[in-house]
């Protein structure tokens, strides 16, 4: 009979931890000096959900304070990876866009980790991988659900 028990969601969610540990070591092995995985994670939202977000929109999708999410927008800032403009809807705030410098430094950082990710997949059973991804899709989709309800 399988557990189905609140431990079961520890162990799972445990597991998913040291998984991100693990990748966002590899990630920011990747990076350019002075970024982090958060740097990485903005760009990449920015380019999945389309860019022209407000930082408070931002902090929301990741659940941080907006004074977070304002840091890391300065430092991408200051990189040249985004910028900030007025919000035509509301002048008290702004709107965060891609550059092109962070655009393309999204997609190197993706190519670097390629040999990785290619040495990977000789060595893990990739249908294992592609079986697990829908139900991680479903409990992503179910957490980040429930966090707005």
């Amino acid at each position: 009979m399988p557990d189905h028990s609140p431990a079961l969601f520890f162990e799972v969610f445990n597991e998913i931890g040291i998984i991100e540990q693990l990748s966002r070591a590899l990630l920011e092995a990747r990076l350019p000096h002075g970024l982090i995985a958060p740097h990485f994670t903005v760009l990449n939202h920015l380019t999945r959900v389309q860019d022209g977000r407000t930082p408070m929109e931002m902090a929301r999708a990741f659940q941080l304070p907006k004074t977070s999410m304002t840091h890391t927008i300065k430092g991408l800032e200051a990189h040249g990876l985004i910028e900030t403009r007025a919000n035509p809807e509301d002048g008290r705030s702004k709107r965060v866009w891609l550059t092109e410098a962070g655009r393309a430094l999204r997609a190197d950082v993706i190519a670097s980790l390629g040999p990785d990710l290619a040495h990977m997949a000789k060595e893990f059973d990739m249908d294992k991988l592609i079986a697990i991804k829908p139900v991680l899709t479903e409990l992503r989709i179910y957490l980040d659900q429930a966090r707005d309800g």
